[in-house]
């Protein structure tokens, strides 16, 4: 059972990639649809935070001994969270959909990995060693997944799918494709500062579901502002569960994991995409596809002996609290033996 529960903040980040690969694909035919990426964001939010209030309301209702309240503290870190992690974030997302391609965008997103990691390290969430073969495994992974990553968006080679049938819709002009990747990095960078947020968010807040809520309310509020046109969509359930799956798993396992999942958005996109929205596949694609997986499971594997390291030196330090009390238990009764048998007994 043990085994299984190890298994699940990985699986649940894969579900959490599919998710995004529906988002991606689906969004994109709304958007050449005629939808305005920033109507799309506020309605996206507000369905979220029309899905996430009685959710968290329930919860908090069920178990009164979770009555999480929200100090000013939590509130200006939900706050910038809110404004850089999702409105900028969703909204230079989407205008970079919108003006790119579903391919493309989700493999640009591969840039998070390398993004979030700087940052990481230099805020001091993540240690790099270069001595240490787990930090060298984390960052030949990373370079993998990216390398993997930029080999589908831009090598060719021959074409394997949908060599005659095109979607005209679906291309998209050099100068558009262009502002399209400014778009996206920028939506790279807010994405990494959320994650890196949620760190300090999770322990000043632990209720997940209460904070989420706040984030989407929050984000409603503010894509308002920068938008007054409101359209009806229900695909801010994926925001709803994507943020409550990736606060759950970062709390477990860290932000450097959940970033190094978001290659997997771009090789099950790139396969869909392929199959049902007639998009060109090559054999670029596959062999980038293949890095993404191999730099994937190499970062996992160093994080995987992080954590077994941080295990071992919690238990060494319990070993280590415990001795000296034992020690000093077994020297008093070692005296107390000694003086009962050299003292005769008093008569």
């Amino acid at each position: 059972m043990e085994g299984f529960d190890g298994y699940k903040p990985a699986m649940a980040m894969v579900g959490l990639q599919c998710i995004y690969t529906g988002l991606a694909l689906f969004t994109r035919a709304a958007l050449l649809q005629g939808m305005s990426p920033r109507v799309f964001v506020v309605y996206r939010q507000g369905v979220a935070t029309l899905i996430m209030a009685p959710i968290a309301c329930f919860t908090r209702w069920r178990n009164p001994y979770n009555k999480t309240s929200l100090g000013l503290k939590s509130f200006c870190l939900i706050f910038i969270t809110s404004l850089i992690g999702v409105t900028g974030n969703q909204n230079a997302y989407f205008e970079g959909l919108y003006l790119s391609s579903s391919t493309i965008t989700t493999a640009m997103t591969n840039l998070l990995p390398v993004m979030t990691f700087v940052m990481a390290t230099i805020v001091g969430m993540e240690k790099v060693n270069f001595q240490s073969l787990r930090s060298v495994a984390k960052i030949i992974g990373t370079i993998f997944s990216v390398g993997g990553a930029i080999c589908m968006a831009l090598v060719k080679g021959p074409k394997l799918l949908n060599t005659i049938l095109v979607l005209a819709s679906s291309i998209s002009d050099d100068e558009n494709l262009e502002l399209g990747c400014a778009f996206l990095f920028i939506s790279c960078l807010c994405w990494s500062f959320w994650i890196i947020m949620q760190v300090p968010i999770s322990a000043s807040c632990p209720d997940h579901l209460y904070s989420t809520l706040w984030m989407c309310l929050l984000t409603t509020i503010q894509s308002s502002i920068y938008t007054f046109m409101v359209e009806p969509d229900l695909k801010g359930i994926g925001t709803a569960i994507s943020f409550f799956v990736q606060a759950w798993c970062i709390q477990l396992r860290g932000p450097v994991f959940v970033a190094m999942f978001s290659p997997l958005c771009t090789v099950i996109t790139a396969i869909i995409a392929s199959l049902f929205l007639h998009e060109k596949l090559y054999v670029g694609s596959l062999v980038g596809a293949l890095a993404v997986i191999i730099g994937l499971y190499i970062v996992l594997w160093g994080k995987a002996k992080d954590l077994e390291e941080i295990r071992e030196e919690t238990l060494n330090n319990d070993i280590q609290k415990l001795e000296p009390k034992s020690l000093l238990n077994n020297t008093t009764s070692y005296s107390t033996d000694l003086e009962q048998s050299l003292l005769p007994p008093h008569k």
